[in-house]
C-alpha cells in the first residue's frame, strides 16, 4: 500500500532508483522503520544531486514525503503525519500534474479518518470524489472507494472503514444513476444522428432527381450546342489557316524589312566613314547606323542560343565600374555588393548591357550621388545583376515605352534612344528581360534578371 498508488509517475528505466525504492520498501514491510528513513533520505540526496528538471524532481520529492507520512501513520504519530503532508502538498503543486494532486486529496482522506477526523476527512474524500466525477473517471472513484475501505481495514479502524463503505453503496447508487444518463444521452445522440443522416440522404435524393432532370435539359442544350459548334469550328480552322500565312508573311516581311535595313546602313557606314567625325551630327549619324545594325542582327537571330561561360564576377563588375569613373559628376559615390562567386553567362552581352546601363547612371546622376552594382543569387537557375543611381526616377507611364525602339522623332546628337531596346533584345536571347525595378524610389534601379 505504500508505493501502490506512486507509479503511474515512477521512472521504470532509471534501475537503479527502482532499486533504491525496491530496498526502502522492503525496509518498510519489515517494520524497519530507521532504515527506511536512511534510505529515503538517501533517495532524496539523489534527487537533489541528479539533473532531472523541477516537475520531476517535485514528483520524486512527493513519493519520498508520502512514504515518510505512511511510516508515521504506521506509528500514530499523527503530528509527523500532518508535516509530511505539508510537504506532500507543497510537492505536488511544484509539479503541476493532476495525478499527483489526486494522489494528495487520497492520502488526505486516509490521515483525517486515522486520526477519528470524520467530517474533515468527509470534506476531502467528497472533494477527490467530485473532480474524479467530472471527469467521469467512474472506475477511479470506485477504485479510491476500494482503497480506503482496505485502508480501514488494515489500519484497525472501524470508523473509516464504516464511513468509507457507507460513501461507497451511496455513491455506487448515485453513479448508476449517471451512467444510465450517460447512456441515456449517447442513445438519445445516436438516434439524432441517424436522424440527421436519414435527412441528409432525403435531400440527397432530391437533389439527385432535380440534378437529372437539370442535365437532361443539359444534354438537349449540348446537341445543339455541339451542331452550332461544329460549324464555329470549320470556320474558325478556315480563319486559322489564313492567320498562320499572314503571320508567316508578316514574320518574312519582319525579316525583310530588317534585312533591308542593315544592308542601308552597311551601305551609308563607309560614306559616313569619310565625313568628318570631329562633328558631333556626324558622330551621331555614326553610331545610328552602328546600332541599326546591331539591332537589325539581334533581331534576325532572336532564336538562336548564344554561349555561356563561367566568369568570376568581381573582376568582371570591376572592370565594368572603371570605365564609367571618369564619367561620373563630382562626388558622385560608386559602390559595388558582388560576392566572391562565379556565374555562368555570356560576357559579351551581360558586359555591354550593363556598361549600357552604368553609363546612362553616370549621365543621370547628380552631384554627391550614388551608383551601385549588385549581383543577387534567386535560385539554383537564376540570377540578376542590379544597376541603380540616386537622382530623377522614369514615370510608371514610360518604363515599358523606353524598351521600344523608333517611338519618337529624335535629335540624333542627343541620342537615338535605341541603347535599351538593343539591351532587351540581348536579354531575351539569353533567356532573360531587363526592367525597371517598381518598388525602388530613391532614383532608378534596373535589373537584369537572367535564367540559366
Amino acid at each position: 500500500m505504500i508505493f501502490t498508488m506512486l507509479c503511474w509517475w515512477g521512472s521504470a528505466s532509471a534501475q537503479q532508483e527502482s532499486q533504491r525504492w525496491q530496498r526502502a520498501e522492503a525496509a518498510v514491510t519489515a517494520g524497519q522503520y530507521q532504515a527506511a528513513f536512511d534510505m529515503l533520505a538517501d533517495i532524496e540526496r539523489g534527487i537533489a544531486a541528479s539533473k532531472m528538471d523541477s516537475k520531476t524532481a517535485a514528483e520524486e520529492r512527493y513519493k519520498v514525503a508520502r512514504a515518510r507520512m505512511t511510516m508515521y501513520m504506521k506509528m500514530r504519530r499523527s503530528e509527523r503525519v500532518k508535516e509530511q503532508l505539508e510537504h506532500m502538498e507543497r510537492h505536488a503543486n511544484a509539479s503541476k500534474n493532476e495525478k499527483v494532486k489526486s494522489d494528495l486529496l487520497y492520502n488526505k482522506a486516509v490521515y483525517h479518518y486515522t486520526f477519528g477526523q470524520t467530517t474533515q476527512g468527509n470534506a476531502v474524500f467528497k472533494e477527490m470524489a467530485a473532480k474524479l466525477m467530472a471527469e467521469k473517471e467512474y472506475d477511479k472513484v470506485d477504485d479510491v472507494y476500494q482503497m480506503l475501505i482496505e485502508s480501514g481495514r488494515k489500519s484497525g479502524s472501524a470508523a473509516m472503514t464504516a464511513q468509507a463503505y457507507s460513501g461507497y453503496i451511496a455513491w455506487k447508487d448515485s453513479m448508476n444513476e449517471l451512467k444510465a444518463a450517460d447512456e441515456r444521452l449517447a442513445l438519445e445522440q445516436k438516434i439524432a444522428e441517424c436522424q440527421a443522416s436519414i435527412d441528409e440522404k432525403d435531400n440527397d435524393l432530391a437533389a439527385r432527381g432535380r440534378y437529372i432532370a437539370a442535365l437532361c435539359v443539359l444534354s438537349a442544350v449540348l446537341a445543339a450546342a455541339l451542331v452550332v459548334g461544329a460549324m464555329v469550328l470549320l470556320r474558325l480552322v478556315v480563319l486559322t489557316r489564313k492567320q498562320k500565312k499572314s503571320i508567316r508573311r508578316a514574320n518574312e516581311n519582319n525579316a525583310l524589312k530588317a534585312k533591308f535595313i542593315s544592308n542601308i546602313s552597311a551601305q551609308l557606314t563607309p560614306t559616313l566613314k569619310k565625313l568628318d567625325s570631329g562633328q558631333p551630327e556626324v558622330r551621331a549619324l555614326q553610331s545610328f547606323a552602328a546600332h541599326i545594325q546591331t539591332l537589325s542582327q539581334l533581331e534576325t537571330t532572336i532564336e538562336e542560343k548564344v554561349d555561356l561561360e563561367d566568369t568570376m564576377l568581381p573582376p568582371f563588375c570591376e572592370e565594368l565600374m572603371d570605365k564609367i569613373r571618369d564619367k561620373v559628376q563630382t562626388g558622385v559615390v560608386l559602390a559595388m555588393d558582388v560576392p566572391k562567386m562565379s556565374a555562368m553567362i555570356n560576357k559579351d552581352y551581360v558586359g555591354r548591357i550593363l556598361l549600357h546601363l552604368l553609363q546612362n547612371a553616370a549621365k543621370y546622376t547628380p552631384v554627391d550621388g550614388h551608383i551601385r552594382l549588385e549581383f543577387k543569387k534567386r535560385g539554383a537557375h537564376k540570377h540578376q545583376f542590379l544597376v541603380s543611381n540616386t537622382g530623377s526616377f522614369v514615370p510608371e507611364e514610360q518604363r515599358e515605352e523606353i524598351f521600344k525602339a523608333f517611338l519618337a522623332v529624335r535629335d540624333l546628337t542627343q541620342g537615338d534612344g535605341l541603347g535599351l531596346p538593343i539591351c532587351q533584345l540581348m536579354a531575351t536571347k539569353m533567356d532573360g528581360e531587363i526592367y525597371i525595378d517598381p518598388e525602388f524610389t530613391k532614383g532608378t534601379r534596373f535589373v537584369l534578371s537572367l535564367t540559366v
